[in-house]
């Protein structure tokens, strides 16, 4: 290391340790040099490494969430000892407009000038991702669900649960593992849609299958799913046949809007968030088209809280912007006054809305933790820099609904018609057992 690299290294330690009085900070840094900032921090807490001096001059040149996904996504920033959700728990008490006010400005000016002129370093993994990609006609949409779920199936059998389920689990008590979570949910679901033996059912994005084959196992039905991801179909249709179920349950490729015939149920787990809003009324108008007169339509999916002005209601967050470009391109979340009113423009009577939140922060929790506790295979599987993507992904999903700035919902609906229901009176066989 040269003399001024030295005095950048010295300049940027001295901002550091400020900073970090200042905002009363329960984490300890590793700098590029080796060195721990303060020097006596444990050797097994909780520490941020900085990997090198070109990280200081990247967030410097560009101080945004994307430079910052790029540098984790690079290795170039990292969490030795814990994980996203312990800088979360040690995040600062101090609000930023008394930090500000605290904050040494010659010495901040002093060293960021110093760091201003450096190369931003690399690598950029994410810059080889291409840009957003919009859904729409079938091609695009089938481009961006292999995108998402073609990974490999291997990769995701590292951190899902047994059966593969990849949607909000249902905790029956706040301790329940994911494998009991997801089970209670795909019988939470059948039981909302009152299967019985004999109906015909459609699951729409039906995943690996797992609701399809639940469904023909426990309640006697004729499932048929329909998936745009050929690594979930194949892996779906090979455990159709070895569990010898061909004769009740059907899994294929087939865009949505392409389903022929009629269906006593119908339901969509996690299907609406890869839609954009101009796909609603395609999509509303299909399940109406498929689904009979006395049947029920089960909706379950990612919604964020309407805005006070309706002009607000189109923008997006840059954190949502940066999940929609790397990791669910195309997606778009509805409001579930938004959702409720395509059904009911469309001909649905609502019927039951259930809000699972907090069950999905604990699913992304669960998920995280165990990618994480797998991550050398992960890395085997697909790649440092897509492991440590998914990581931060599952991460932020469960922060995200823990802080209730998106929620999940379940929602019944049939086709609305004169007369009874046919509904019980009350939920309570939703839950007698």
């Amino acid at each position: 290391m040269d003399a001024k690299a030295k005095k950048r290294l010295l300049s940027f330690s001295r901002l550091l340790s400020h900073a970090r009085e200042r905002l009363a900070l329960d984490l300890g840094f590793r700098l590029w040099d080796n060195s721990l900032l303060p020097a006596d921090w444990p050797a097994d807490a909780p520490t941020i490494a900085i990997a090198d001096e070109n990280v200081v001059s990247a967030m410097l040149r560009a101080p945004n969430v994307e430079t910052l996904a790029n540098l984790w996504v690079a290795g170039r920033i990292d969490i030795l000892n814990g994980s996203i959700f312990d800088l979360v728990a040690r995040r600062p008490k101090v609000r930023t407009a008394e930090f500000r006010r605290s904050l040494d400005r010659r010495l901040a000016l002093g060293t960021g000038l110093k760091f201003l002129f450096q190369p931003r370093g690399g690598p950029w993994p994410l810059e080889e991702i291409a840009g957003e990609k919009e859904g729409g006609n079938a091609k695009r949409n089938k481009e961006n669900v292999a995108y998402h779920y073609d990974v490999s199936n291997e990769f995701y059998a590292l951190f899902l649960d047994e059966r593969m389920v990849y949607t909000c689990g249902y905790a029956q008590h706040w301790d329940a593992s994911i494998d009991e979570m997801q089970l209670a949910k795909l019988d939470h679901i059948c039981r909302k849609l009152r299967l019985k033996p004999g109906d015909r059912l459609l699951d729409i994005g039906c995943g690996w299958g797992a609701l399809c084959i639940h469904a023909a196992q426990h309640y006697g039905v004729h499932a048929h799913g329909v998936s745009l991801s050929e690594e979930q179909v194949a892996y779906a249709q090979e455990k159709v046949k070895r569990l010898g179920l061909e004769d009740r349950v059907t899994i294929e490729i087939r865009d949505y809007r392409h389903v022929t015939g009629k269906y006593d149920k119908v339901s969509s787990v996690g299907m609406q968030e890869h839609l954009g809003s101009d796909q609603y009324e395609a999509y509303y108008t299909t399940v109406r088209r498929v689904l009979k007169k006395d049947g029920l339509y089960f909706h379950q999916a990612i919604t964020r809280p309407a805005k006070r002005r309706k002009k607000l209601l189109g923008r997006q967050n840059p954190e949502f912007r940066l999940l929609t470009k790397y990791i669910f391109p195309g997606g778009e979340l509805d409001n579930i006054g938004g959702t409720i009113q395509s059904l009911e423009r469309h001909g649905f009577e609502v019927h039951d809305v259930e809000d699972l939140r907090e069950h999905y922060q604990r699913t992304c929790r669960h998920w995280h933790d165990r990618l994480l506790a797998h991550y050398d295979e992960a890395v085997a599987l697909v790649g440092a820099a897509k492991t440590r993507l998914w990581i931060a992904y599952l991460a932020a999903c469960s922060i995200a609904f823990e802080r209730n700035t998106v929620c999940l919902y379940q929602t019944v609906a049939s086709v609305r018609h004169r007369g009874a229901s046919g509904l019980p009176p009350t939920r309570e066989d939703l839950y007698r057992r």
